[in-house]
Order: C-alpha cells, then sequence, then structure tokens
C-alpha cells in the first residue's frame, strides 16, 4: 500500500511503487518506517538532510553509553537527554566528545547526518535516525535509550509537553522529541515498538506533524503491528 511516495507493507527496501494519494502526506513532514524483518517505508523525501533537532541527543547518548567514561555522572547526562530533552546535559556531553555525532554517524553509515558546529546546529534524515534505532533494536536491545524513551517525561526540562507526532500511532512503546526554539516551527519525533521504528520530520508545528502522521496512519498500520 502506498501514499505520498510511502513504500510500506511487504515492500523491500530498495522497491518501488506507484502513487495512490499525493496529497495524503504533504512535503513539509518526511517519515521513515523500519522493521526487524528488514521491511521499510517511507515519504520519498526520507533521505532529505535536514535540522537534527534534539534527535541528534539520540546520537550524544550511545556515544555517551558506548565510549564514555562509564561514570553514574555521564549516564545521568544520557538518561537527562532522552527523557527530558535536556540541552543542558548535551552540551555538557559534546564539550567532553566533540567529535560523538559524528563518530556514530560513521559507525551506523549515516550519510546525511552532519554534526554542524554544535549539537543544535546538527543535520540529519528521518531515514538515518530510522536506521539508528532499528539496528539498536537488532543489535543493542537493551540499551538504556529504549527504557529512558518509554518513560520520558510527559515535559521536557524547558517545559514542552512531550506527546505529538510518532507518540500517538499505536504499538508505540517509547519516544524522542526534538524542536526549534526559535524562528519558524520545525519538530520532529521518533519511536519504536517491538520490532519497527518510526521516525518524523516536519517544517511545521506539533499539531501540523501528528496531523500528518495520522493522515498516513492507514498506510503506516500494516508496518507498526509488532512482531511476535
Amino acid at each position: 500500500m502506498v501514499a505520498a511516495g510511502l513504500f510500506f507493507a511487504l515492500t523491500p527496501p530498495n522497491a518501488s511503487a506507484e502513487t495512490s494519494d499525493p496529497d495524503a502526506v504533504p512535503p513539509r513532514t518526511a517519515i521513515s518506517v523500519r522493521s526487524g524483518m528488514g521491511f521499510h517505508g517511507s515519504t520519498a523525501n526520507e533521505h532529505e538532510s535536514r535540522t537534527a533537532l534534539s534527535l541528534v541527543k539520540l546520537y550524544l547518548a550511545d556515544y555517551t553509553l558506548r565510549h564514555g567514561d562509564g561514570s553514574d555522572a555521564e549516564r545521568d547526562l544520557a538518561e537527562r537527554m532522552i527523557r527530558y530533552s535536556d540541552d543542558g546535559a548535551a552540551s555538557a556531553v559534546e564539550a567532553k566528545y566533540p567529535d560523538a555525532t559524528d563518530t556514530i554517524a560513521a559507525e551506523y553509515h549515516l550519510t546525511a547526518t552532519d554534526s554542524g558546529d554544535s549539537w543544535g546546529f546538527a543535520f540529519t534524515s528521518t531515514a538515518d535516525v530510522a536506521d539508528f534505532l532499528i539496528a539498536k533494536l537488532r543489535t543493542d536491545p537493551r540499551s538504556p535509550i529504549f527504557e529512558w524513551m518509554a518513560a520520558a517525561g510527559a515535559t521536557a526540562a524547558d517545559g514542552t509537553e512531550q506527546d505529538w507526532g510518532t507518540a500517538r500511532l499505536p504499538y508505540v512503546l517509547g519516544t524522542k522529541w526534538g524542536w526549534s526554539d526559535v524562528g519558524v516551527p520545525e519538530v520532529a519525533s521518533a519511536s519504536y515498538g517491538r520490532g519497527f521504528v518510526v521516525v518524523a520530520h516536519t517544517h511545521g508545528t506539533a499539531e501540523e506533524q501528528t496531523a500528518d502522521i495520522m493522515a498516513a496512519l492507514p498506510y503506516l498500520a500494516d508496518d507498526l503491528v509488532p512482531f511476535p
């Protein structure tokens, strides 16, 4: 089943399909879906390099957990980045490990990801985030990152409510959100369930992203059914 360039359900990664509804997901939103069975779906713009927003904290947290000094203090920074999207924690990690984002991008072959001048100016794509998360589910399912995504705070460190986008989809177990603090609105969300991940980025508001995700839901539903 396809919509607006969405290649879902039983479509292998390199397959293509005709678009049945070009208006289902407007180009402001990019969506990527991956499953543990090797299938994936996407909007046509999933590889577009966009502002990473706080989704880059997933990369920073993974670096801290696997390459950091192993201290409780660093683990606390990683947890705060994921559960509460704490900017101060991200800045502290990046100050100590300035190559963290680029290292993770190289390890996971994230070709649209770049650290920029600092984590707040990093770039990535929904495809890169989805590929990263599904790789983690396959190879490191006990990573605290998933535990923290599942226990995300109702509000972030800056008071932002964390409740939109991919988090509204069925079978989702945990989510990481991102948003712009200045300028035109930009939001992102990345969620996982049992055997799948789904990531979205929108040049627009949280409400607009949720609306775009819900419009895609009929075409996403088969991909979000948990695997045994």
